[in-house]
């Protein structure tokens, strides 16, 4: 088994910097769980710590049944992708890969038994001869990978491993990633501060803020039912819009409403807003749950287009609504639009997300 339990795990950089703070997490054995989070929010420093590069200030680490807090790196049975590949430029791909097996004094016959099975699972098999200079970035990456496959270890550690990739690259590497996941099930931690990548990839997303663990769920729960203002405005793209609403009964109904806009409360969320009535709340709406309509009952808000960006399969719209700005996805790319048009905007009830305004918790 090569569970790992992190309790009230800390970290400070002498008096005045506290990088982590009491990070409680289990990742199951050969599960796949992503850190994410802005510059800064500490998850690089939990998976460090993780791997032995940096000493943990307080709390407890377990990889398996040991505690390994005063354990060397190479003691640990992890093995680290890094941000920079960190190939040795001298050596072939086969060195490369061979390089930590040959420290550990393991024959020369098991080591290429390691480094074809770790060649055949990534595609390596004609690079072997070949110095890291003449790769590409995708190749490289996948070197990196392959220097983990051989040593067989107990985690998959991965640091960013993708954000010096373009775009192009770094769709076809999660593929490889997630590919990699089916041959070689091994207990991984990813940190990344793309969203897209961590719903993609993730058993279950991590999205930490300020060192603390904000949410951690499936990708669909934390898209779907957010925590607080901070996981709902970062999880997704183009990002949540907020309002500030206020709510009010109406004919058995709760309204949530502003000057500009007007949305009816669903069934499900009637409970929980029952206790604000005629106070305010955070009102979130996800761009792709927004649609165009003729005026209506239906229609929460008229909003006036200040900037349209085509996408080919979607138009992204930019619209003036009162005193602040909306985004609205996913809107047919062949509607006639135009700049300083009007438009109406509707949304289903049970896509909406309220948020108290002081403490930015859901409120459910």
């Amino acid at each position: 088994m090569s569970q790992i339990s992190l309790s009230r795990l800390n970290k400070h950089y002498g008096g005045m910097q506290h990088a982590v703070k009491d990070v409680d997490l289990t990742i199951a054995d050969k599960e796949f769980v992503v850190l994410v989070g802005p510059s800064g929010c500490g998850k690089s420093t939990t998976l460090r710590m993780i791997a032995g590069l940096e000493a943990i200030s307080s709390g407890e680490i377990r990889i398996g049944d040991r505690v390994v807090n005063d354990l060397l790196p190479k003691d640990r049975d992890v093995a680290m992708v890094f941000q920079n590949y960190a190939l040795y430029l001298h050596m072939s791909v086969y060195d490369n890969l061979a390089f930590g097996l040959r420290n550990k004094k393991i024959r020369e016959a098991d080591i290429k038994i390691a480094i074809d099975r770790a060649a055949d699972i990534l595609g390596l098999g004609e690079l072997m001869q070949r110095k890291p200079r003449q790769l590409s970035g995708g190749q490289q990456q996948r070197v990196a990978l392959g220097r983990c496959i051989v040593r067989n270890p107990k985690v998959f550690l991965f640091d960013e491993p993708l954000s010096n990739l373009d775009a192009k690259l770094r769709a076809q590497m999660r593929i490889e990633i997630k590919r990699l996941r089916v041959r070689v099930p091994t207990t991984s931690v990813f940190v990344t501060h793309d969203q897209v990548e961590a719903m993609t990839l993730g058993d279950r997303v991590v999205v930490m803020k300020d060192g603390r663990i904000q949410q951690c769920g499936t990708p669909l729960q934390v898209y779907g039912e957010p925590a607080n203002k901070f996981v709902a405005g970062f999880i997704g793209a183009p990002s949540m819009n907020f309002f500030e609403v206020r709510i009010r009964a109406q004919e058995g109904e709760l309204i949530a409403e502003t000057p500009y806009l007007r949305a009816r409360v669903a069934e499900r969320h009637k409970a929980a807003l029952a206790a604000w009535k005629d106070r305010a709340v955070t009102l979130g709406v996800r761009p792709e749950h927004l649609s165009l309509n003729a005026a209506g009952k239906n229609s929460i808000c008229a909003a006036e287009i200040e900037v349209i960006e085509q996408l080919g399969s979607e138009i992204v719209l930019e619209t003036r609504l009162g005193d602040s700005t909306m985004t609205v996805a996913r809107v047919d790319p062949q509607l006639p639009l135009a700049v300083g048009e009007t438009v109406h905007l509707s949304v289903p009830s049970e896509q909406l997300h309220f948020f108290d305004p002081d403490t930015e918790q859901a409120i459910r």
